[in-house]
This record gives C-alpha cells, sequence and structure tokens, in this order.
C-alpha cells in the first residue's frame, strides 16, 4: 500500500523522506488554523459602531438607545460594561477588565499554533537537509575512486528540498501568525479605548445625580434668621 501511495507522490515529495511528511502535516495543520482565524474575524472584531453610538450619546447628554452588541468584542464588552454601571466603582471597573481580557483570549485562540509552526518548519526543513547531506556523502564514499559528480550533486539536490519546503510552511505561518496578532492587538487597543471614555461618562453621571439629589436638600435646610438688637 505504500508503495501505490509513494508512486501517486510528486519525486521530489517522496524524495525528502519523513522531514516532507512532517512539513505536510504542519502545512495541513497551519492552514486549518489559518482558516478558522478568517473565519473568526470575518466581522471585523475591531469593529465597534454600537459601542461608538452608546458613547456619542452619552457625550451629548441624549438618553442612548442600546442596540445589540452582535459578535463585535468591542461592542459585546462596552455595551456590558454599561449595563453593569450600578455596580461599585471598584467592581465596576474590574469586571469590565476581566470581559475584556476573556474576549480577547478567546481572540487568542490558534495562534500559538502558528507560531510554533513557523519556528519549527525551518527547523524541521534544515535536519532534513542535514541527513540527506550525510546520505549524499555516504553514497559518493561507497562509490570509491568511481566517484561520479552526478551522485553527490543528486543527493544535494534533493537534500536541499526538505529546506526549501519548511521556508514555504514557515512563511506563510508566520505572516498569518503577524496578521492574527496586530488584529487582536487593534482590537484591544480600540476596546481600552472605549472602555476609558465610557468610565468617565459613567462618573460624569454619577456625579450628576449626587448634585441633582444634594440640592433639595440645601433647599429645604433651615436658614439662620439675624435678630436686631
Amino acid at each position: 500500500m505504500m508503495s501505490s501511495l509513494q508512486l501517486q507522490l510528486p519525486e521530489w515529495f517522496v524524495a525528502g523522506g519523513v522531514a516532507m511528511w512532517l512539513l505536510a502535516v504542519l502545512s495541513v495543520v497551519a492552514l486549518a488554523t489559518l482558516l478558522t482565524k478568517m473565519l473568526q474575524f470575518r466581522l471585523r472584531p475591531v469593529a465597534s459602531k454600537q459601542a461608538d453610538a452608546l458613547l456619542e450619546s452619552l457625550e451629548r447628554g441624549d438618553t442612548p438607545v442600546v442596540g445589540d452588541a452582535g459578535r463585535s468584542p468591542v461592542d459585546q464588552v462596552v455595551l456590558s460594561a454599561w449595563h453593569n454601571r450600578a455596580m461599585d466603582a471598584d467592581s465596576w471597573e474590574e469586571d469590565s477588565l476581566r470581559r475584556g481580557r476573556e474576549a480577547l483570549e478567546d481572540m487568542r485562540g490558534g495562534l500559538r499554533t502558528l507560531e510554533v509552526i513557523s519556528a519549527l518548519s525551518p527547523l524541521i526543513g534544515l535536519l532534513g537537509t542535514v541527513f540527506g547531506m550525510i546520505g549524499a556523502f555516504q553514497a559518493l564514499e561507497a562509490a570509491g575512486s568511481q566517484v561520479d559528480p552526478s551522485i553527490l550533486s543528486g543527493g544535494i539536490w534533493e537534500a536541499l528540498l526538505t529546506t526549501a519546503a519548511g521556508l514555504t510552511v514557515a512563511i506563510p505561518a508566520l505572516a498569518a501568525f503577524h496578521w492574527a496578532d496586530r488584529t487582536i492587538e487593534l482590537c484591544r487597543e480600540k476596546m481600552q479605548d472605549r472602555l476609558a471614555r465610557l468610565k468617565v461618562q459613567v462618573r460624569r453621571q454619577g456625579a450628576g445625580q449626587t448634585r441633582d439629589s444634594e440640592a433639595p436638600a440645601r433647599d429645604q435646610a433651615p436658614r439662620r434668621v439675624a435678630v436686631g438688637g
């Protein structure tokens, strides 16, 4: 069965040996991870339409109309923080930060896989090249005095295939890792900015309610009347 499978594979793949099989498995895993991240980010995770609408209403002093947060992490965290604004200040801030960390951690799923593949693939390719060079020089030694340059050149050509394959797997995996990492970083920065703006508005509303509640008390307080002698 293995021989029939090898007949169906390209000659260069079979010549690469075990290293090519390992790189093929890593390439499939990297591609699956990349497709997963693309599907996860398909709705632009850095979008903040609902959060921006809420903050603009609060900054104008209007009564905000809160819509559906959708699948945007920024909108989900900010709207959740708005709904929980009745909590005390310290608990509210800690809860908002916790929800933000959880949302970002969900987005980071799979990034470690891409990072590991981008680091391991060139090393596996290099290892395959080393083994291929060892085999080439062993064949050259076995030829004895009747050395054929094609033996050495053919062995080197086959050995270098694994290095090329390793780089072919590593470069797209590394590019995908940096793309996903940058997307998450943009989401984190926007989430941090929107939460800071919301914190200011919540504190302003709290200060306004405090002044409104103190005003009737001042009006009802007894006034001192000066009595002339």
